[in-house]
């Protein structure tokens, strides 16, 4: 078994400025096929990420990262981390610890999942946040292009405090209108988590599945002490840092490229 993440850089993708809600971000596009934006996880676009993103492309998908914060392609660190958190924390666009909250990032991040519908044929997109921006995917399921959405460890808001661990990381507007187009079976959303992660609690996840049913698949991947695959009780990052070959992390990464195929290739 492999002892590190897949991991890629940034050859071959091609970078190019979008502008969307009335900001700018450098976008990293690659692929063919399906549409899929890739919401990068804290502190950024990471090596991991791009070995993410780059299995994506392999599978059959044209993918986009769009680059929000963070230096794109600079690995993770202690320092790197807790200054991009540092900057999220204080930016009206991120909203890092509001409670039923309309996060302004996400207005842009719909924006680039239209453009992507629209130049790969208008069939829809799927989105996939981690991290900090797992709830983002949710809330970008508000755009009618959007037929698949994958919330991987979401932990926005920061969870301090019982409410802001419930709470859904979207505001009770957007959560209405994904319920509404998920009942009309529109659009599904698959959510992962390790279960010792206090970072994206299971009261999140309750809350999501309070509403959204059948929609919402749940996967949790089991960090408890002695577990299977020896994950530590602070495995985060579901489909990027602790994937290793014949893991359930593993498989858990090749469940987010079947719920994509499934939800984009049916039409």
């Amino acid at each position: 078994m492999a002892s590190s993440a897949p991991a890629s850089t940034l050859d071959g993708w091609v970078r190019s400025p979008f502008t969307g809600a009335g900001v700018t971000y450098d976008c990293f596009e690659k692929g063919t096929g399906p549409g899929v934006v890739l919401i990068p996880e804290l502190p950024g676009i990471t090596p991991e990420v791009l070995g993410l993103a780059d299995h994506l492309v392999d599978e059959g998908f044209t993918v986009v990262v769009p680059s929000p914060f963070g230096v794109p392609g600079r690995p993770m660190t202690g320092g790197y981390t807790l200054a991009t958190v540092a900057r999220i924390c204080v930016s009206a666009e991120f909203r890092a610890f509001a409670l039923d909250a309309h996060r302004p990032i996400t207005d842009y991040l719909r924006a680039v999942a239209a453009d992507l519908s629209a130049r790969t044929g208008g069939s829809g997109v799927g989105v996939i946040g981690m991290c900090f921006t797992g709830g983002f995917a949710l809330a970008v399921a508000v755009e009618d292009s959007v037929l698949a959405a994958v919330a991987s460890q979401p932990s926005a808001p920061f969870p301090l405090g019982a409410r802001r661990v419930a709470d859904p990381g979207l505001s009770a507007a957007e959560l209405d209108r994904v319920a509404e187009r998920a009942d009309a079976g529109e659009v599904c959303a698959l959510g992962l988590r390790f279960s010792a992660d206090r970072a994206s609690g299971r009261p999140r996840f309750a809350t999501l599945k309070a509403r959204l049913g059948d929609a919402f698949e749940v996967i949790e991947l089991d960090s408890s002490k002695g577990n299977p695959d020896g994950f530590s009780a602070n495995a985060h990052s579901v489909i990027t840092s602790e994937v290793r070959e014949g893991n359930s992390a593993h498989a858990a990464r090749e469940r987010v490229v079947a719920f994509l195929r499934e939800r984009l290739e049916r039409r």
